[in-house]
Formats: C-alpha cells, sequence, structure tokens
C-alpha cells in the first residue's frame, strides 16, 4: 500500500528537511509548496496564491498515491481540520497517511529562521517575531491519537463531509 506522508509544524521546525529524509527513506515524491511559490508568481507569499497551489499539489499527491508512488506532503498544516481532510482523501484513495509532527520551541524556530534569511533570502518569506507568537497560537498541536492515524472525526459543522470541505478549503483541488 502506497502511503503519504504528512509533516506537521510550524516554520522553522524543521519539516523541510524531515521531508527531504523521508522522500529519500520511502522512494516518495516529495511536494513543498515554499519550492513552487516564488518560480510561479515571483513572491514567496502572494495574496490568495497559497491556497490555490496546495490544491494542485494535493492533487497530484492523490493521483501519485492512485500510480503506487509514495508521498511526501510538505504542507505544515496547522489545523486538525487540515490534517483530517486529507487523512480522508488519503484513505479514500486506497493509500495510508502518516503524520510525521516535527515540533520546535521558539528560542530554535527563532534562530532556524534568522539563519534562513542570512543564507538564502530568495527562498524565504519575511517572519517577524509577532508573527512568530502569533502562529502559535494559531497551531493545534496533534495529539497522540491522531499521530497514531486512529478514526478521522467528522467534519466540522455545516460540512456534509470531507470532501466538500476540502474543496472549499482548496478550491483547485477539485
Amino acid at each position: 500500500m502506497t502511503t503519504l506522508f504528512l509533516t506537521v509544524g510550524l516554520p522553522g521546525a524543521g519539516k523541510t528537511t524531515r521531508a527531504r529524509q523521508l522522500a529519500e527513506e520511502h522512494h516518495a515524491l516529495r511536494l513543498t509548496p515554499d519550492e513552487w511559490m516564488i518560480p510561479l508568481f515571483g513572491d514567496p507569499q502572494p495574496e490568495g496564491k497559497r491556497a490555490v497551489l496546495e490544491g494542485r499539489l494535493l492533487r497530484l499527491a492523490l493521483e501519485a498515491l492512485r500510480l503506487g508512488t509514495n508521498v511526501v506532503l510538505d504542507f505544515g498544516c496547522w489545523s486538525r481540520d487540515e490534517r483530517s481532510a486529507i487523512r480522508w482523501l488519503v484513505t479514500a484513495a486506497g493509500a495510508s497517511c502518516r503524520l510525521v509532527y516535527v515540533p520546535v520551541d521558539h528560542e530554535t524556530q527563532r534562530a532556524r529562521i534568522a539563519h534562513r534569511r542570512s543564507t538564502t533570502p530568495d527562498q524565504t518569506f519575511a517572519m517577524s517575531e509577532a508573527d512568530l507568537v502569533h502562529w502559535r497560537t494559531q497551531f493545534e498541536e496533534p495529539d497522540a491519537t491522531e499521530l497514531e492515524g486512529h478514526e478521522i472525526g467528522s467534519p466540522p459543522p455545516g460540512w456534509s463531509g470531507w470532501q466538500q470541505w476540502a474543496a472549499d478549503r482548496w478550491p483547485s483541488l477539485a
């Protein structure tokens, strides 16, 4: 059975480094939106483009899984709903999904981001201290049940299923 490895964590956690390792270990296709944003849009954070790109990469990931190729999806996936929707889509495609959580403390995160900005400024975007603090309040850390791949809960109220929720979150997925 093919597997989608979904990296989860904040900027500067080491997700992309871990994603590269997973891709090598499992002969997997690695999809990292950050590596596509500047070449496609000329900007690392163009307004409204991230969700479009992620939807297309997620669609590509699902097709690769159906064709028998393992995939590493390096999205970050801060919300439990995003992770649940992706897990549901992967399962519906007949593959397995493994969350790979990469935690990071604030000081390490700050140091890694500063290093990235000084060594590869053209491959990243500006992140202020206020951004880092704010993002920590938005991030929903996965619990043991989620990491172990147990049952996927129901979508948020108002959604008939994860497919519909995902199509709204990533409009280019459909």
